[in-house]
């Protein structure tokens, strides 16, 4: 953290600065340290501390200042008092009108009052703002200073494991240097409170602690996130077997795989940024979403912005601002945003006075300004509501176009629903032991989404245990035969969106795939406007 940014500021005579964090023992230490060294400050100076509870608290006296329980009065102490001297104040948020409470306009005034005395007198005195929300009258903006309290670093954190272990010598350690430093690092994000109550739930479980604990340390980044009540936390089994095709993409996503690691810096690699994944709708988007935080081993958060907006004025911005942070708190991590043009439908009306738009403002600074390990994965069926600037190079890494699947990626895909449904050898006797039963079905399947094939699949089954009896390829056959796909019913729509991809996008299907399929659609030219650059990997 910034220790001469803060001593720059009180040195300056910033009369107001406001600190948004939970952690107020950790602050106050770093506040103390800070203003009662003459080499930071050239001025040392006494620390007082309030809330409204207890009044002011001269830390050097170490006695109460009586009667300072009502914000008015403990702001004239602060007017009046003749010595150098910082005031730490907690959660005075609440004089400001959090939520639908009415704001204290005495203090505000009473603020305003006294602010050219910690600016321009001759007693060198700051006020620190201390809560767990920003909350900043309108009347104040121009006075009060934000100052960012960095969440605890790894060495913070490491230090307080140390601790724990030798207060707890009962507890069983047996871990290397490199593991106790993993250990630490997967509790990166949480405050200091928040990783002491992760290790001390490890060391009780069994009295002991060891890498093995890490998925204790996950739960309580989980919690953070289920908090923020915008935020969701994906828990996904799914793997990169479990995708049928797309093999571009699959294999663009292994190759960024730990690429914010140590072991990456010496190849100077940035890390990655995120993807915007478009195309038919039911062809495995959301499926790779999920299966890269497997891949990558990271936490998964889906991003909700029908959650962002709420109804009170100026509070959409701060859950956004608050659901960002909180992906940044848990980095390295995966933020997915599925069907993201729905979420900027109202970007450019006049119904919402604007607030969509300094949403997605705000969301684009994010994106382009953003230093922690926060990879992004968007998905989008309607690419004509997505406004360009979203599109543009240095929003995304790349932008992947997912087609309908292609003869290969069909067998594919019948493989891997056939595979993980016919567990029973009773139920699967009458199809095991048909010879190319998937390339018979994905030859029979041209132009069907992976949802449609996965549905195929699903009602015939249904079928087969409606009867008592096993699956049988006609089963399969006629549920082909009387499903409708989408690609007839939304064939105008997959066409415009072939021809956007066909210069705007990287195919998620390999070169040979996509050459095949072009020989073997209908002269209809679909496959001619296929759309997607394809790259070799």
């Amino acid at each position: 953290m910034s220790i001469y940014k803060l001593s720059n500021l009180i040195r300056a005579r910033f009369p107001l600065i406001y600190i948004t964090t939970f952690e107020e023992d950790r602050v106050t230490k770093f506040i103390k340290s800070v203003v009662t060294d003459v080499k930071q400050v050239k001025f040392a100076r006494e620390v007082f501390f309030w809330t409204q509870t207890s009044g002011l608290y001269n830390d050097s006296t170490k006695k109460f200042v009586s009667d300072t329980t009502c914000p008015c009065k403990m702001l004239d102490y602060i007017n009046k008092y003749d010595k150098d001297a910082v005031f730490i104040v907690y959660d005075f948020h609440v004089n400001f009108g959090p939520k639908n409470r009415t704001p204290d306009y005495n203090v505000i005034r009473k603020i305003r009052d006294i602010i050219p005395e910690l600016k321009l007198g001759s007693i060198r005195k700051t006020i620190f703002f201390i809560a767990p929300e920003l909350l900043i009258p309108e009347s104040l903006q121009k006075e009060i200073t934000i100052y960012d309290f960095p969440l605890p670093t790894l060495k913070e954190i490491r230090g307080k494991f140390d601790s724990m272990l030798a207060q707890n010598k009962n507890v069983e350690a047996d871990m290397t240097e490199e593991e106790k430093d993993k250990l630490c690092k997967a509790a990166l994000g949480l405050t200091l409170q928040e990783a002491e109550s992760a290790f001390a739930l490890a060391m009780v479980n069994d009295g002991r602690i060891d890498i093995k604990d890490l998925p204790v340390i996950m739960e309580e980044k989980v919690q953070v996130i289920k908090k923020t009540g915008i935020l969701e936390f994906i828990k996904s089994d799914y793997t990169i077997k479990d995708i049928g095709g797309l093999d571009n993409l699959k294999s663009w996503l292994l190759k960024r795989n730990n690429s914010w690691s140590e072991s990456a810096r010496k190849y100077c690699i940035p890390a990655p940024k995120g993807v915007l994944v478009t195309g038919v709708p039911g062809c495995g988007k959301s499926l790779t979403a999920k299966a890269m935080s497997t891949i990558w081993q990271l936490p998964l958060l889906k991003l909700d912005f029908g959650k962002v907006f709420s109804g009170l004025v100026g509070s959409s911005e701060e859950n956004m601002r608050r659901a960002l942070a909180t992906a940044e708190a848990v980095a390295p991590s995966i933020l997915w945003i599925d069907e993201i043009e729905k979420g900027l439908s109202g970007l450019g009306s006049n119904g919402d006075s604007g607030v969509s738009t300094r949403i997605f403002g705000q969301f684009l600074t994010w994106m382009q300004e953003k230093e922690a390990p926060v990879f992004v994965i968007a998905t989008a069926n309607n690419i004509s509501g997505l406004p360009p600037e979203l599109l543009r190079k240095g929003r995304f890494d790349e932008i992947f176009f997912v087609d309908l699947p292609t003869l290969e990626e069909r067998k594919e895909i019948f493989k891997l629903h056939l595979e993980r449904r016919l567990k029973d050898k009773e139920v699967a006797s009458e199809v095991i032991g048909i010879k190319n039963l998937c390339t018979e079905l994905a030859k029979m399947t041209e132009g069907f989404i992976g949802s449609e094939i996965e549905q195929v699949v699903v009602s015939s089954l249904c079928d087969a245990f409606f009867e008592q009896r096993a699956l049988k390829f006609e089963d399969l056959t006629k549920n082909i035969s009387t499903t409708v796909p989408l690609s007839m019913t939304q064939r105008e729509q997959i066409l415009a969106l072939r021809a956007w991809a066909n210069v705007r996008a990287v195919s998620a299907t390999k070169t040979a795939s996509m050459k095949q399929y072009a020989r073997e659609i209908d002269s209809d030219n679909v496959a001619a406007s296929r759309g997607g650059r394809t790259l070799d990997f």
